[in-house]
């Protein structure tokens, strides 16, 4: 009897040491967070503030410590603002295991990519998609893990749609969109929103994106008269087109949304972008939470513009949920995101409403200026 006794006393010691190591070292992991944007094409740089945001985010986190002692690792991915190159990574980092995504950019892939993230209990938080879709139709759909990070197109477009109403009153106003999610998503809210103003656009219609070649389109605009194009789409061809009306000495204001604050916009439009206007959530560089931050980027040679922040503010947001649930389960976290209480983010303090969404979100009218862009005050 006394013999079985050590001997069990022995195992159960042993198989208790064998629990602990083994929770040490569950403990120990790191918590992969994947970054998921264009890497590559026309829209690489949006991919690189993304890359750019996350890996400082990580790094401050980890050298205060990490997650409750466990670091950060950022895996880079790349889906080209393809929707089937998103659905193949989505994917791809469900079999990985990967618990906590980054991304996407482009309301086009990361909608088709959330059905994946959900189905596999994944916690996706973009910093930059902005078609309302994306989180009614999760919501809708009890998909509690999809979360955004970033403004909507029908709060960005409650907010200029009005605007552009009172200032532009009795001007010829035509508005284009670009067919995809987010330039149609962009376009139709400042419709709604002016029209409701008492300002009627006189055209409405969808233009190819990709192609280099916009003087038929120039050509148009000219016989309209217009006075103001609000365009939803993307920098390159929000660029191509004002230079090329330039070279048909025609000008009109353009204005467009958050996909302007790209550096590159000034590179393909040159001075003929000279006074181009778009709406973007409050300077976040301007914030006194960012001010670490950013000068940190800008000391490693990067200039913390357009979605850089916004990337931060995503792993800051992971890494406080982790905290809140004192979990890594993500619906868990998804859940302690969405429990009322302000995130602490470098793009401020933000709190999340049941559909994922933030809250009372704030706004800017930003012009280029001499290849730099600022905030314009209201009249």
């Amino acid at each position: 009897m006394g013999g079985f006794e050590l001997k069990s006393a022995k195992f159960l010691g042993a198989a208790v040491f064998a629990t602990v190591l083994s929770a040490s070292a569950a403990y120990a992991e790191d918590i992969s967070i994947a970054v998921v944007g264009p890497m590559t094409g026309q829209l690489a740089p949006i991919g690189d503030q993304f890359k750019q945001g996350a890996n400082a985010a990580a790094a401050a986190i980890n050298e205060k410590g990490g997650i409750g002692g466990k670091k950060i690792k950022i895996v880079v991915e790349d889906d080209a603002c393809d929707p089937k190159q998103a659905v193949s990574v989505a994917n791809r980092i469900a079999a990985a295991g990967i618990k906590f995504v980054d991304g996407h950019a482009c309301s086009g892939s990361t909608i088709p990519a959330s059905a994946i993230y959900a189905e596999n209990g994944i916690v996706m938080i973009t910093p930059a998609s902005s078609n309302p879709e994306l989180t009614e139709a999760a919501f809708k759909k009890g998909w509690p893990t999809i979360l955004r990070l970033y403004i909507r197109d029908d709060a960005g477009g409650n907010f200029v749609g009005p605007w552009i109403a009172k200032k532009y009153a009795g001007k010829n106003v035509v508005l284009l969109h670009d067919k995809s999610a987010y330039g149609q998503g962009a376009a139709d809210a400042v419709k709604k929103t002016m029209n409701e103003g008492g300002l009627k656009e006189i055209a409405y219609e969808g233009i190819n994106a990709g192609e280099k070649d916009y003087s038929a389109l120039v050509t148009k605009l000219k016989e309209l008269k217009a006075d103001v194009v609000y365009f939803g789409g993307y920098h390159p061809e929000g660029g191509l087109i004002k230079r090329q009306a330039k070279e048909q000495n025609f000008d009109f204001q353009l204005i467009m949304p958050d996909s302007l604050s790209n550096p590159e916009f000034w590179q393909i439009a040159g001075p003929a972008g000279e006074g181009t206007m778009f709406v973007f959530p409050s300077d976040p560089q301007a914030k006194p939470e960012a001010k670490e931050a950013v000068e940190k980027i800008k000391a490693g040679g990067f200039s913390p513009e357009g979605f850089t922040l916004f990337s931060y503010g995503v792993i800051q947001a992971i890494a406080q949920g982790v905290e809140r649930a004192g979990s890594d389960d993500p619906a868990k976290v998804a859940a302690a995101l969405k429990d009322g209480k302000p995130i602490a983010t470098v793009v401020g303090e933000i709190t999340l409403d049941e559909k994922g969404d933030i809250k009372d979100p704030k706004f800017d009218i930003n012009q280029w200026h001499d290849g730099k862009y600022a905030p314009i005050k209201l009249d």
